[in-house]
């Protein structure tokens, strides 16, 4: 399986976000009935709280288009009228954090967080013939991957993403479009073939159930 670093990013947003914010385009959010069948062909599979996890072996640092890291490409594409300099650094602009409602004027003020936490993805190995798959031991450039890749990156607060930390949606969820959250985590469980734990899942079938369509 390979991945592709750079793709069309996938933000979600609240359909009605609050008088005076600034909502990136947004990706159609499945109905209730397409999630649930995404959620069914995941595996469900107990945590593998035994694999092995450092940041370091997956993003050292962001990848690099020329000038433009991974980052700073999140912030022009999720951003509106973002200007940046002769080093591709964002200098002005405006971001709707997704997470929490906020608009954002300061890039600096931006965490670029994984959807599916680095961590949880080298705990979502699924099992293969009887043996578990383990992530963390994917080839460097495959790790890298995915930790570029701008379907699963989303500019969000700072604030709001420590709060999230490595969780998942059985241990936090946004307080913004949840339905959106639940969908970006789907689209990036099923590309990546991860599995899902039972409170996970038990946790997205929920806000499925609640979802439109």
């Amino acid at each position: 399986m390979t991945a592709s670093a750079v793709l069309a990013g996938c933000q979600f947003v609240s359909p009605t976000a609050p008088s005076g914010t600034v909502p990136p385009p947004t990706v159609p959010v499945p109905g209730a009935g397409a999630l649930a069948e995404q959620l069914a062909a995941l595996q469900v599979a107990q945590e593998d709280t035994g694999a092995h996890y450092d940041r370091d072996d997956w993003l050292p640092q962001w990848s690099r288009s020329g000038e433009c890291s991974t980052r700073e490409t999140v912030l022009q594409q999720q951003g509106r009228n973002v200007v940046v300099n002769g080093k591709c650094a964002s200098t002005s602009g405006e971001w709707y954090s997704s997470y929490d409602g906020v608009t954002v004027t300061d890039a600096s003020k931006l965490d670029i967080d994984h959807i599916v936490p680095l961590a949880e993805v080298a705990r979502s190995g699924p099992i293969v013939d009887g043996r578990r798959q383990r992530p963390g031991s994917w080839p460097e450039e495959q790790r890298r991957a995915y930790a570029n890749d701008i379907e699963g990156l989303v500019a969000v607060t700072s604030s709001s993403n420590r709060s999230k930390s490595d969780d998942d949606p059985a241990r936090w969820l946004p307080d913004q479009d949840r339905c959106g959250y639940i969908a970006a985590w789907l689209r990036v469980k099923t590309k990546y073939q991860l599995s899902v734990d039972q409170a996970e899942h038990d946790a997205i079938a929920s806000i499925a159930s609640t979802c439109p369509g």
